[in-house]
């Protein structure tokens, strides 16, 4: 194999050849590129419906992630879906719904009772979820190879991606080999490497966050809500010297001893390019009371951060044989962070397209059921995250973030209304009154693509 220069966001440029996929070799039915919750997902319900996968993950398993660690319904939903054992006797720890804090109130909020999604959420660490959810998927039938680095991708003489060149995996020789797959999926991440190796760069103007965060011992362990602050300090609240901090905080507890607590910081605020994030989490958890014990004498590990890719800032989610899945489509919802159960969902969307499709022949027939993914992407997610990008734009502005604290945590009522609205929580059809009300505002937006 000839060297490649080295393209866009690491990898390298892509590799053309005179093959077309009628006349190559396959090397399985689907490729996809990182076994996180998107990938893994994907890889399951794909092996679940008989097709031969091929799932290339870049380190090996177990391994360690920067995420909060707590998931809503709607993560327990998507889990629950793919056949995992959510018990707590497996090991999950169970939260009743989200307590809230700011403007001098804490309210706990209760996860809606609803059909559509179970009424409790988990928290477990994401070395531990990645495990589990790619477990299932080679279960389900889907071939992993670990510490196998996608350098890549492989385009026929149409300009179709038809496999990758990847480093490593079976052999362990670390040479570079060729996979070959008429549709490839990319699910590596914030990085999107895979598709600025396509040219296919993330819109700026779409939400962006930063999140950080750190495990600590505490009494707090047990703790059976998570934990929102939405204002954040350098010192006692209400101290004639305390500044606020641009972003929110979160703590969960984790039920063996530890907690996980961290920060996030959106684009729209105007901290975002100038924040030390790891000295803002230190500065916000010195105020917190001592005996939480979230104190550097206490902390389990170094502070980590990751970026939040939000609202669909990279499109479209298919082109020329691949599909953008989880982070690399920005698929993180822009109301609060959360990006586990939109991994995971759009893994079944883009799985349900790829299935129709390979049940038709090459051309216009099979294009028609791969673009068919963007359009559920789109259906589902798009109006609602076109809502999100309002919502971030207003939320950081400070002033504006200190009046909706202020002057909407005394109303549990409307709070509970906010809860569905930013944890995507609602049954669209035989919902109550806070409902039908979210599902007619997404009805009349236009819908992000």
């Amino acid at each position: 194999m000839t060297a490649i220069a080295d393209g866009p966001g690491g990898l390298s440029q892509p590799l053309e050849t005179s093959e077309s996929p009628e006349d190559g070799h396959y090397d399985a039915d689907v490729i996809v590129v990182g076994a996180g919750p998107s990938g893994s997902a994907a890889a399951y319900w794909m092996a679940t419906a008989g097709l031969d996968v091929l799932l290339l993950e870049k380190t090996s398993f177990p391994r360690e992630k920067v995420c909060g660690d707590g998931l809503t319904p709607r993560g327990t939903r998507a889990l629950i879906d793919m056949g995992i054992d959510v018990s707590e006797e497996a090991g999950w720890l169970h939260n009743k719904g989200l307590r809230v804090i700011g403007g001098g109130m804490r309210l706990e909020l209760d996860w809606p009772e609803l059909a559509s999604f179970p009424a409790y959420g988990l928290v477990r660490p994401r070395a531990d979820l990645d495990h589990l959810l790619v477990r299932q998927a080679v279960k389900a039938g889907a071939r992993l190879h670990e510490q196998t680095s996608v350098t890549a991708p492989i385009l026929d003489k149409q300009g179709r991606v038809t496999g990758v060149l990847a480093k490593g995996g079976p052999g362990a020789d670390r040479a570079e080999s060729s996979y070959r797959a008429p549709i490839v999926l990319a699910c590596d991440g914030v990085s999107g490497r895979f598709a600025l190796a396509l040219g296919l760069q993330r819109n700026d103007k779409r939400p962006m966050g930063v999140a950080v965060r750190r495990y600590y011992t505490s009494p707090r362990t047990d703790d059976d809500y998570l934990e929102s602050w939405l204002e954040l300090w350098d010192g006692p609240p209400g101290a004639d010297d305390a500044k606020l901090l641009p972003g929110y905080g979160w703590i969960f507890g984790m039920g063996d001893g530890s907690v996980n607590v961290g920060l996030g910081v959106l684009n729209s605020s105007a901290g975002f390019q100038k924040t030390n994030y790891r000295t803002l989490l230190t500065t916000w958890l010195d105020s917190t009371p001592p005996e939480w014990g979230l104190r550097e004498q206490n902390a389990l590990c170094p502070t980590q951060g990751a970026g939040l890719p939000m609202g669909f800032n990279r499109t479209p989610h298919y082109r020329d044989g691949v599909l953008l899945v989880g982070d690399s489509g920005g698929s993180v919802n822009p109301f609060n962070g959360e990006g586990i159960p939109y991994a995971m969902e759009s893994g079944k969307f883009a799985a349900e397209a790829v299935v129709r499709a390979l049940a038709r022949p090459p051309g216009p027939a099979r294009e028609k059921a791969l673009a068919s993914y963007p359009a559920a992407m789109a259906a589902e997610w798009g109006a609602y995250y076109r809502l999100g990008g309002v919502f971030v734009k207003l939320i950081g502005n400070p002033a504006v973030m200190r009046a909706c604290t202020r002057h909407g945590l005394p109303h549990p009522g409307l709070m509970r209304f906010v809860l569905k609205l930013l944890a995507n929580l609602t049954d669209p059809r035989d919902g109550d009154v806070s409902d039908r009300i979210i599902t007619a505002l997404t009805r009349v937006t236009p819908p992000l693509r």
